[in-house]
Protein backbone atom coordinates (compact mmCIF):
# COMPACT_ATOMS: atom_id res chain seq x y z
CA UNK A 1 0.00 0.00 0.00
CA UNK A 2 1.38 3.42 -0.97
CA UNK A 3 2.04 5.66 2.01
CA UNK A 4 -0.10 8.81 2.05
CA UNK A 5 2.84 11.25 1.94
CA UNK A 6 3.95 9.94 -1.47
CA UNK A 7 0.96 11.04 -3.64
CA UNK A 8 0.69 14.26 -1.61
CA UNK A 9 4.33 15.10 -2.37
CA UNK A 10 3.95 14.30 -6.07
CA UNK A 11 0.94 16.63 -6.24
CA UNK A 12 2.89 19.37 -4.45
CA UNK A 13 5.80 18.99 -6.87
CA UNK A 14 3.45 19.35 -9.84
CA UNK A 15 2.02 22.58 -8.40
CA UNK A 16 5.53 23.88 -7.73
CA UNK A 17 6.41 23.24 -11.35
CA UNK A 18 3.52 25.47 -12.42
CA UNK A 19 4.34 28.17 -9.86
CA UNK A 20 8.00 28.29 -10.92
CA UNK A 21 7.04 28.78 -14.56
CA UNK A 22 4.71 31.65 -13.68
CA UNK A 23 7.25 33.26 -11.35
CA UNK A 24 9.82 33.38 -14.15
CA UNK A 25 7.33 35.45 -16.15
CA UNK A 26 6.77 37.76 -13.17
CA UNK A 27 10.50 38.44 -13.02
CA UNK A 28 10.08 40.34 -16.31
CA UNK A 29 7.60 42.85 -14.83
CA UNK A 30 8.46 42.91 -11.11
CA UNK A 31 11.59 43.30 -9.01
CA UNK A 32 13.10 40.31 -7.21
CA UNK A 33 11.30 41.37 -4.04
CA UNK A 34 8.01 41.98 -5.86
CA UNK A 35 8.07 38.57 -7.53
CA UNK A 36 8.78 36.95 -4.16
CA UNK A 37 6.04 38.96 -2.40
CA UNK A 38 3.41 37.99 -4.98
CA UNK A 39 3.73 34.35 -4.02
CA UNK A 40 2.88 34.99 -0.38
CA UNK A 41 0.39 37.85 -0.67
CA UNK A 42 -1.83 36.05 -3.16
CA UNK A 43 -1.26 32.70 -1.47
CA UNK A 44 -2.47 33.69 2.00
CA UNK A 45 -6.21 33.93 1.11
CA UNK A 46 -6.05 30.40 -0.31
CA UNK A 47 -4.34 29.06 2.82
CA UNK A 48 -6.82 30.87 5.08
CA UNK A 49 -9.81 29.54 3.13
CA UNK A 50 -8.40 26.02 3.37
CA UNK A 51 -8.04 26.18 7.16
CA UNK A 52 -11.52 27.65 7.59
CA UNK A 53 -12.91 24.82 5.45
CA UNK A 54 -11.14 22.24 7.63
CA UNK A 55 -12.60 23.76 10.80
CA UNK A 56 -16.12 24.77 9.78
CA UNK A 57 -16.61 22.25 6.99
CA UNK A 58 -14.82 19.15 8.32
CA UNK A 59 -15.18 19.92 12.01
CA UNK A 60 -11.48 19.79 12.83
CA UNK A 61 -10.49 21.49 16.08
CA UNK A 62 -8.33 24.60 16.21
CA UNK A 63 -4.77 23.87 17.41
CA UNK A 64 -3.33 25.53 20.52
CA UNK A 65 0.00 27.04 19.41
CA UNK A 66 2.78 27.60 21.95
CA UNK A 67 6.20 29.23 22.03
CA UNK A 68 7.81 26.53 19.87
CA UNK A 69 5.23 27.08 17.16
CA UNK A 70 5.90 30.83 17.06
CA UNK A 71 9.70 30.46 17.07
CA UNK A 72 9.88 27.71 14.43
CA UNK A 73 7.17 29.32 12.33
CA UNK A 74 8.85 32.72 12.20
CA UNK A 75 12.28 31.23 11.59
CA UNK A 76 10.96 29.00 8.82
CA UNK A 77 9.00 31.85 7.23
CA UNK A 78 11.99 34.21 7.23
CA UNK A 79 14.26 31.50 5.82
CA UNK A 80 11.80 30.75 2.99
CA UNK A 81 11.49 34.42 2.05
CA UNK A 82 15.27 34.71 1.92
CA UNK A 83 15.65 31.50 -0.08
CA UNK A 84 12.96 32.50 -2.60
CA UNK A 85 14.50 35.94 -3.03
CA UNK A 86 17.96 34.43 -3.67
CA UNK A 87 16.53 31.95 -6.17
CA UNK A 88 14.75 34.71 -8.09
CA UNK A 89 17.90 36.86 -7.90
CA UNK A 90 19.92 34.07 -9.49
CA UNK A 91 18.10 34.60 -12.79
CA UNK A 92 19.78 38.02 -12.97
CA UNK A 93 23.23 36.40 -13.10
CA UNK A 94 24.74 35.56 -16.45
CA UNK A 95 25.96 32.21 -15.08
CA UNK A 96 22.77 31.56 -13.10
CA UNK A 97 22.85 27.86 -14.09
CA UNK A 98 25.75 27.27 -11.70
CA UNK A 99 23.86 28.80 -8.79
CA UNK A 100 20.66 26.95 -9.66
CA UNK A 101 22.57 23.66 -9.68
CA UNK A 102 24.02 24.31 -6.25
CA UNK A 103 20.60 25.29 -4.87
CA UNK A 104 19.62 21.66 -5.50
CA UNK A 105 21.82 20.60 -2.57
CA UNK A 106 18.81 21.52 -0.43
CA UNK A 107 17.85 17.86 0.04
CA UNK A 108 21.27 16.87 1.37
CA UNK A 109 21.31 19.88 3.67
CA UNK A 110 17.81 18.98 4.88
CA UNK A 111 19.22 15.68 6.15
CA UNK A 112 21.69 17.55 8.36
CA UNK A 113 19.24 20.17 9.66
CA UNK A 114 16.56 17.54 10.24
CA UNK A 115 18.99 15.53 12.33
CA UNK A 116 20.11 18.56 14.37
CA UNK A 117 16.72 20.20 14.93
CA UNK A 118 14.32 17.23 15.08
CA UNK A 119 16.61 14.20 15.44
CA UNK A 120 15.12 12.93 12.15
CA UNK A 121 17.60 10.42 10.79
CA UNK A 122 17.58 8.70 7.41
CA UNK A 123 18.23 5.03 6.79
CA UNK A 124 20.77 3.58 4.39
CA UNK A 125 18.23 3.30 1.56
CA UNK A 126 17.18 6.91 2.09
CA UNK A 127 20.78 8.14 2.07
CA UNK A 128 21.54 6.22 -1.13
CA UNK A 129 18.35 7.52 -2.77
CA UNK A 130 19.18 11.13 -1.89
CA UNK A 131 22.75 10.81 -3.21
CA UNK A 132 21.70 9.12 -6.46
CA UNK A 133 19.04 11.78 -7.08
CA UNK A 134 21.52 14.57 -6.35
CA UNK A 135 23.94 13.22 -8.96
CA UNK A 136 21.05 13.03 -11.41
CA UNK A 137 20.02 16.61 -10.69
CA UNK A 138 23.58 17.83 -11.21
CA UNK A 139 23.78 15.95 -14.52
CA UNK A 140 20.55 17.58 -15.68
CA UNK A 141 21.84 21.01 -14.65
CA UNK A 142 25.06 20.63 -16.61
CA UNK A 143 23.33 19.14 -19.65
CA UNK A 144 20.66 21.83 -19.97
CA UNK A 145 23.00 24.76 -19.41
CA UNK A 146 26.02 23.47 -21.28
CA UNK A 147 28.12 23.63 -18.12
CA UNK A 148 31.26 21.56 -17.88
CA UNK A 149 31.57 19.25 -14.90
CA UNK A 150 34.99 20.69 -14.14
CA UNK A 151 33.58 24.20 -13.88
CA UNK A 152 30.67 23.03 -11.75
CA UNK A 153 32.86 21.14 -9.28
CA UNK A 154 35.69 23.67 -9.06
CA UNK A 155 33.50 26.76 -9.16
CA UNK A 156 31.77 26.21 -5.84
CA UNK A 157 33.54 29.24 -4.34
CA UNK A 158 32.24 31.61 -7.04
CA UNK A 159 29.61 34.14 -5.96
CA UNK A 160 26.86 32.57 -8.06
CA UNK A 161 27.52 29.10 -6.65
CA UNK A 162 27.61 30.41 -3.07
CA UNK A 163 24.32 32.27 -3.56
CA UNK A 164 22.74 29.10 -4.93
CA UNK A 165 24.11 26.96 -2.11
CA UNK A 166 22.92 29.43 0.53
CA UNK A 167 19.50 29.44 -1.12
CA UNK A 168 19.44 25.66 -0.70
CA UNK A 169 20.50 26.08 2.94
CA UNK A 170 17.63 28.46 3.66
CA UNK A 171 15.11 26.23 1.89
CA UNK A 172 16.30 23.27 3.98
CA UNK A 173 16.09 25.27 7.21
CA UNK A 174 12.61 26.55 6.38
CA UNK A 175 11.29 23.07 5.57
CA UNK A 176 12.65 21.53 8.78
CA UNK A 177 11.33 24.46 10.84
CA UNK A 178 7.89 24.09 9.26
CA UNK A 179 7.81 20.42 10.24
CA UNK A 180 8.91 21.37 13.76
CA UNK A 181 6.21 24.05 14.00
CA UNK A 182 3.50 21.69 12.76
CA UNK A 183 4.57 18.88 15.10
CA UNK A 184 4.55 21.30 18.04
CA UNK A 185 0.76 21.49 17.63
CA UNK A 186 0.34 17.82 18.55
CA UNK A 187 0.86 14.24 17.46
CA UNK A 188 -0.41 13.92 13.85
CA UNK A 189 -1.68 10.41 14.65
CA UNK A 190 -3.56 11.42 17.82
CA UNK A 191 -7.31 10.92 17.17
CA UNK A 192 -8.11 13.47 19.88
CA UNK A 193 -5.79 16.13 18.45
CA UNK A 194 -6.38 18.59 15.62
CA UNK A 195 -5.03 16.06 13.07
CA UNK A 196 -2.22 16.32 10.53
CA UNK A 197 -4.34 18.15 7.95
CA UNK A 198 -5.25 20.94 10.37
CA UNK A 199 -1.74 21.08 11.84
CA UNK A 200 -0.22 21.51 8.39
CA UNK A 201 -2.87 23.95 7.15
CA UNK A 202 -2.81 26.06 10.31
CA UNK A 203 0.99 26.29 10.14
CA UNK A 204 0.87 27.30 6.49
CA UNK A 205 -1.79 29.99 7.06
CA UNK A 206 0.03 31.47 10.05
CA UNK A 207 3.41 31.51 8.32
CA UNK A 208 2.03 32.94 5.08
CA UNK A 209 0.28 35.73 6.99
CA UNK A 210 3.53 36.63 8.79
CA UNK A 211 5.44 36.57 5.49
CA UNK A 212 2.88 38.79 3.77
CA UNK A 213 2.80 41.37 6.56
CA UNK A 214 6.57 41.38 6.99
CA UNK A 215 7.33 41.72 3.29
CA UNK A 216 4.64 44.39 2.81
CA UNK A 217 6.22 46.48 5.58
CA UNK A 218 9.68 46.03 4.08
CA UNK A 219 8.53 46.94 0.58
CA UNK A 220 6.57 49.93 1.83
CA UNK A 221 9.86 51.20 3.25
CA UNK A 222 12.33 50.12 0.56
CA UNK A 223 10.34 49.60 -2.65
CA UNK A 224 6.94 51.32 -2.26
CA UNK A 225 6.22 51.22 -5.99
CA UNK A 226 6.45 47.43 -6.08
CA UNK A 227 3.30 46.92 -3.99
CA UNK A 228 1.31 48.76 -6.64
CA UNK A 229 3.12 46.79 -9.35
CA UNK A 230 2.21 43.48 -7.69
CA UNK A 231 -1.44 44.56 -7.51
CA UNK A 232 -1.30 45.61 -11.16
CA UNK A 233 0.09 42.22 -12.22
CA UNK A 234 -2.74 40.43 -10.40
CA UNK A 235 -3.45 37.93 -13.17
CA UNK A 236 0.01 36.35 -13.23
CA UNK A 237 0.76 37.13 -9.58
CA UNK A 238 -2.56 35.62 -8.54
CA UNK A 239 -1.85 32.45 -10.51
CA UNK A 240 1.59 32.18 -8.92
CA UNK A 241 0.07 32.71 -5.49
CA UNK A 242 -2.71 30.15 -5.94
CA UNK A 243 -0.38 27.52 -7.44
CA UNK A 244 2.16 28.18 -4.70
CA UNK A 245 -0.45 27.97 -1.92
CA UNK A 246 -2.02 24.76 -3.21
CA UNK A 247 1.44 23.26 -3.61
CA UNK A 248 2.41 24.43 -0.12
CA UNK A 249 -0.65 22.72 1.34
CA UNK A 250 0.76 19.53 -0.13
CA UNK A 251 4.33 20.20 1.07
CA UNK A 252 3.27 21.11 4.61
CA UNK A 253 0.98 18.10 4.88
CA UNK A 254 3.63 15.69 3.62
CA UNK A 255 6.31 17.18 5.90
CA UNK A 256 4.00 16.88 8.89
CA UNK A 257 3.73 13.11 8.46
CA UNK A 258 7.17 12.33 7.02
CA UNK A 259 10.86 13.25 7.34
CA UNK A 260 11.61 16.45 5.41
CA UNK A 261 14.62 14.94 3.60
CA UNK A 262 12.45 12.15 2.18
CA UNK A 263 9.74 14.57 1.11
CA UNK A 264 12.16 16.92 -0.62
CA UNK A 265 13.96 14.00 -2.28
CA UNK A 266 10.71 12.68 -3.74
CA UNK A 267 9.80 16.26 -4.66
CA UNK A 268 12.54 16.16 -7.27
CA UNK A 269 10.01 14.32 -9.42
CA UNK A 270 9.23 17.89 -10.51
CA UNK A 271 12.26 17.53 -12.83
CA UNK A 272 10.70 14.42 -14.34
CA UNK A 273 7.53 16.40 -15.10
CA UNK A 274 9.59 19.10 -16.82
CA UNK A 275 11.58 16.54 -18.80
CA UNK A 276 8.44 14.67 -19.90
CA UNK A 277 6.72 17.88 -20.99
CA UNK A 278 9.71 18.89 -23.07
CA UNK A 279 9.96 15.46 -24.66
CA UNK A 280 6.31 14.65 -25.39
CA UNK A 281 4.58 18.04 -25.62
CA UNK A 282 7.24 20.38 -26.99
CA UNK A 283 9.10 17.64 -28.93
CA UNK A 284 12.47 18.75 -27.56
CA UNK A 285 15.50 16.59 -28.27
CA UNK A 286 17.35 15.33 -25.21
CA UNK A 287 21.08 14.66 -24.94
CA UNK A 288 22.52 11.48 -23.51
CA UNK A 289 23.59 13.44 -20.44
CA UNK A 290 20.02 14.63 -19.84
CA UNK A 291 18.65 11.11 -20.24
CA UNK A 292 21.29 9.78 -17.82
CA UNK A 293 20.41 12.50 -15.34
CA UNK A 294 16.66 11.89 -15.44
CA UNK A 295 17.20 8.12 -15.12
CA UNK A 296 19.28 8.70 -11.98
CA UNK A 297 16.58 10.97 -10.53
CA UNK A 298 13.96 8.30 -11.22
CA UNK A 299 16.25 5.61 -9.77
CA UNK A 300 16.69 7.64 -6.60
CA UNK A 301 12.94 8.09 -6.27
CA UNK A 302 12.32 4.36 -6.76
CA UNK A 303 14.97 3.50 -4.16
CA UNK A 304 13.35 5.95 -1.73
CA UNK A 305 9.84 4.59 -2.25
CA UNK A 306 10.99 0.99 -2.26
CA UNK A 307 13.14 1.44 0.86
Amino acid sequence: MIELWIPITIFAAFCQNLRSAVQKHLKEVLSDTGATFSRFSYGFPVAAAYVLALHYGAGMAWPAPGHDFVIYGLLGGAAQVGATFLLVWLFSFRDFAVGTAYSKTETVQAVLFGLVILDDGVGLAGAVAIFVSLVGVMLLSTAKSGLEWRRLLLGWTDRTALVGMFSGTLFAVSAVCYRAASLSLGDPADPDGPGFLMQAGYTLAAVTLAQTVGMAAWMRWREPGQIRAVLGAWRWAGLAGVAGAVGSIGWFTAMTIQNVAYVRALGQIELVFTFAAGLFIFKERSSRLEIAGILLVVAGILILIGG
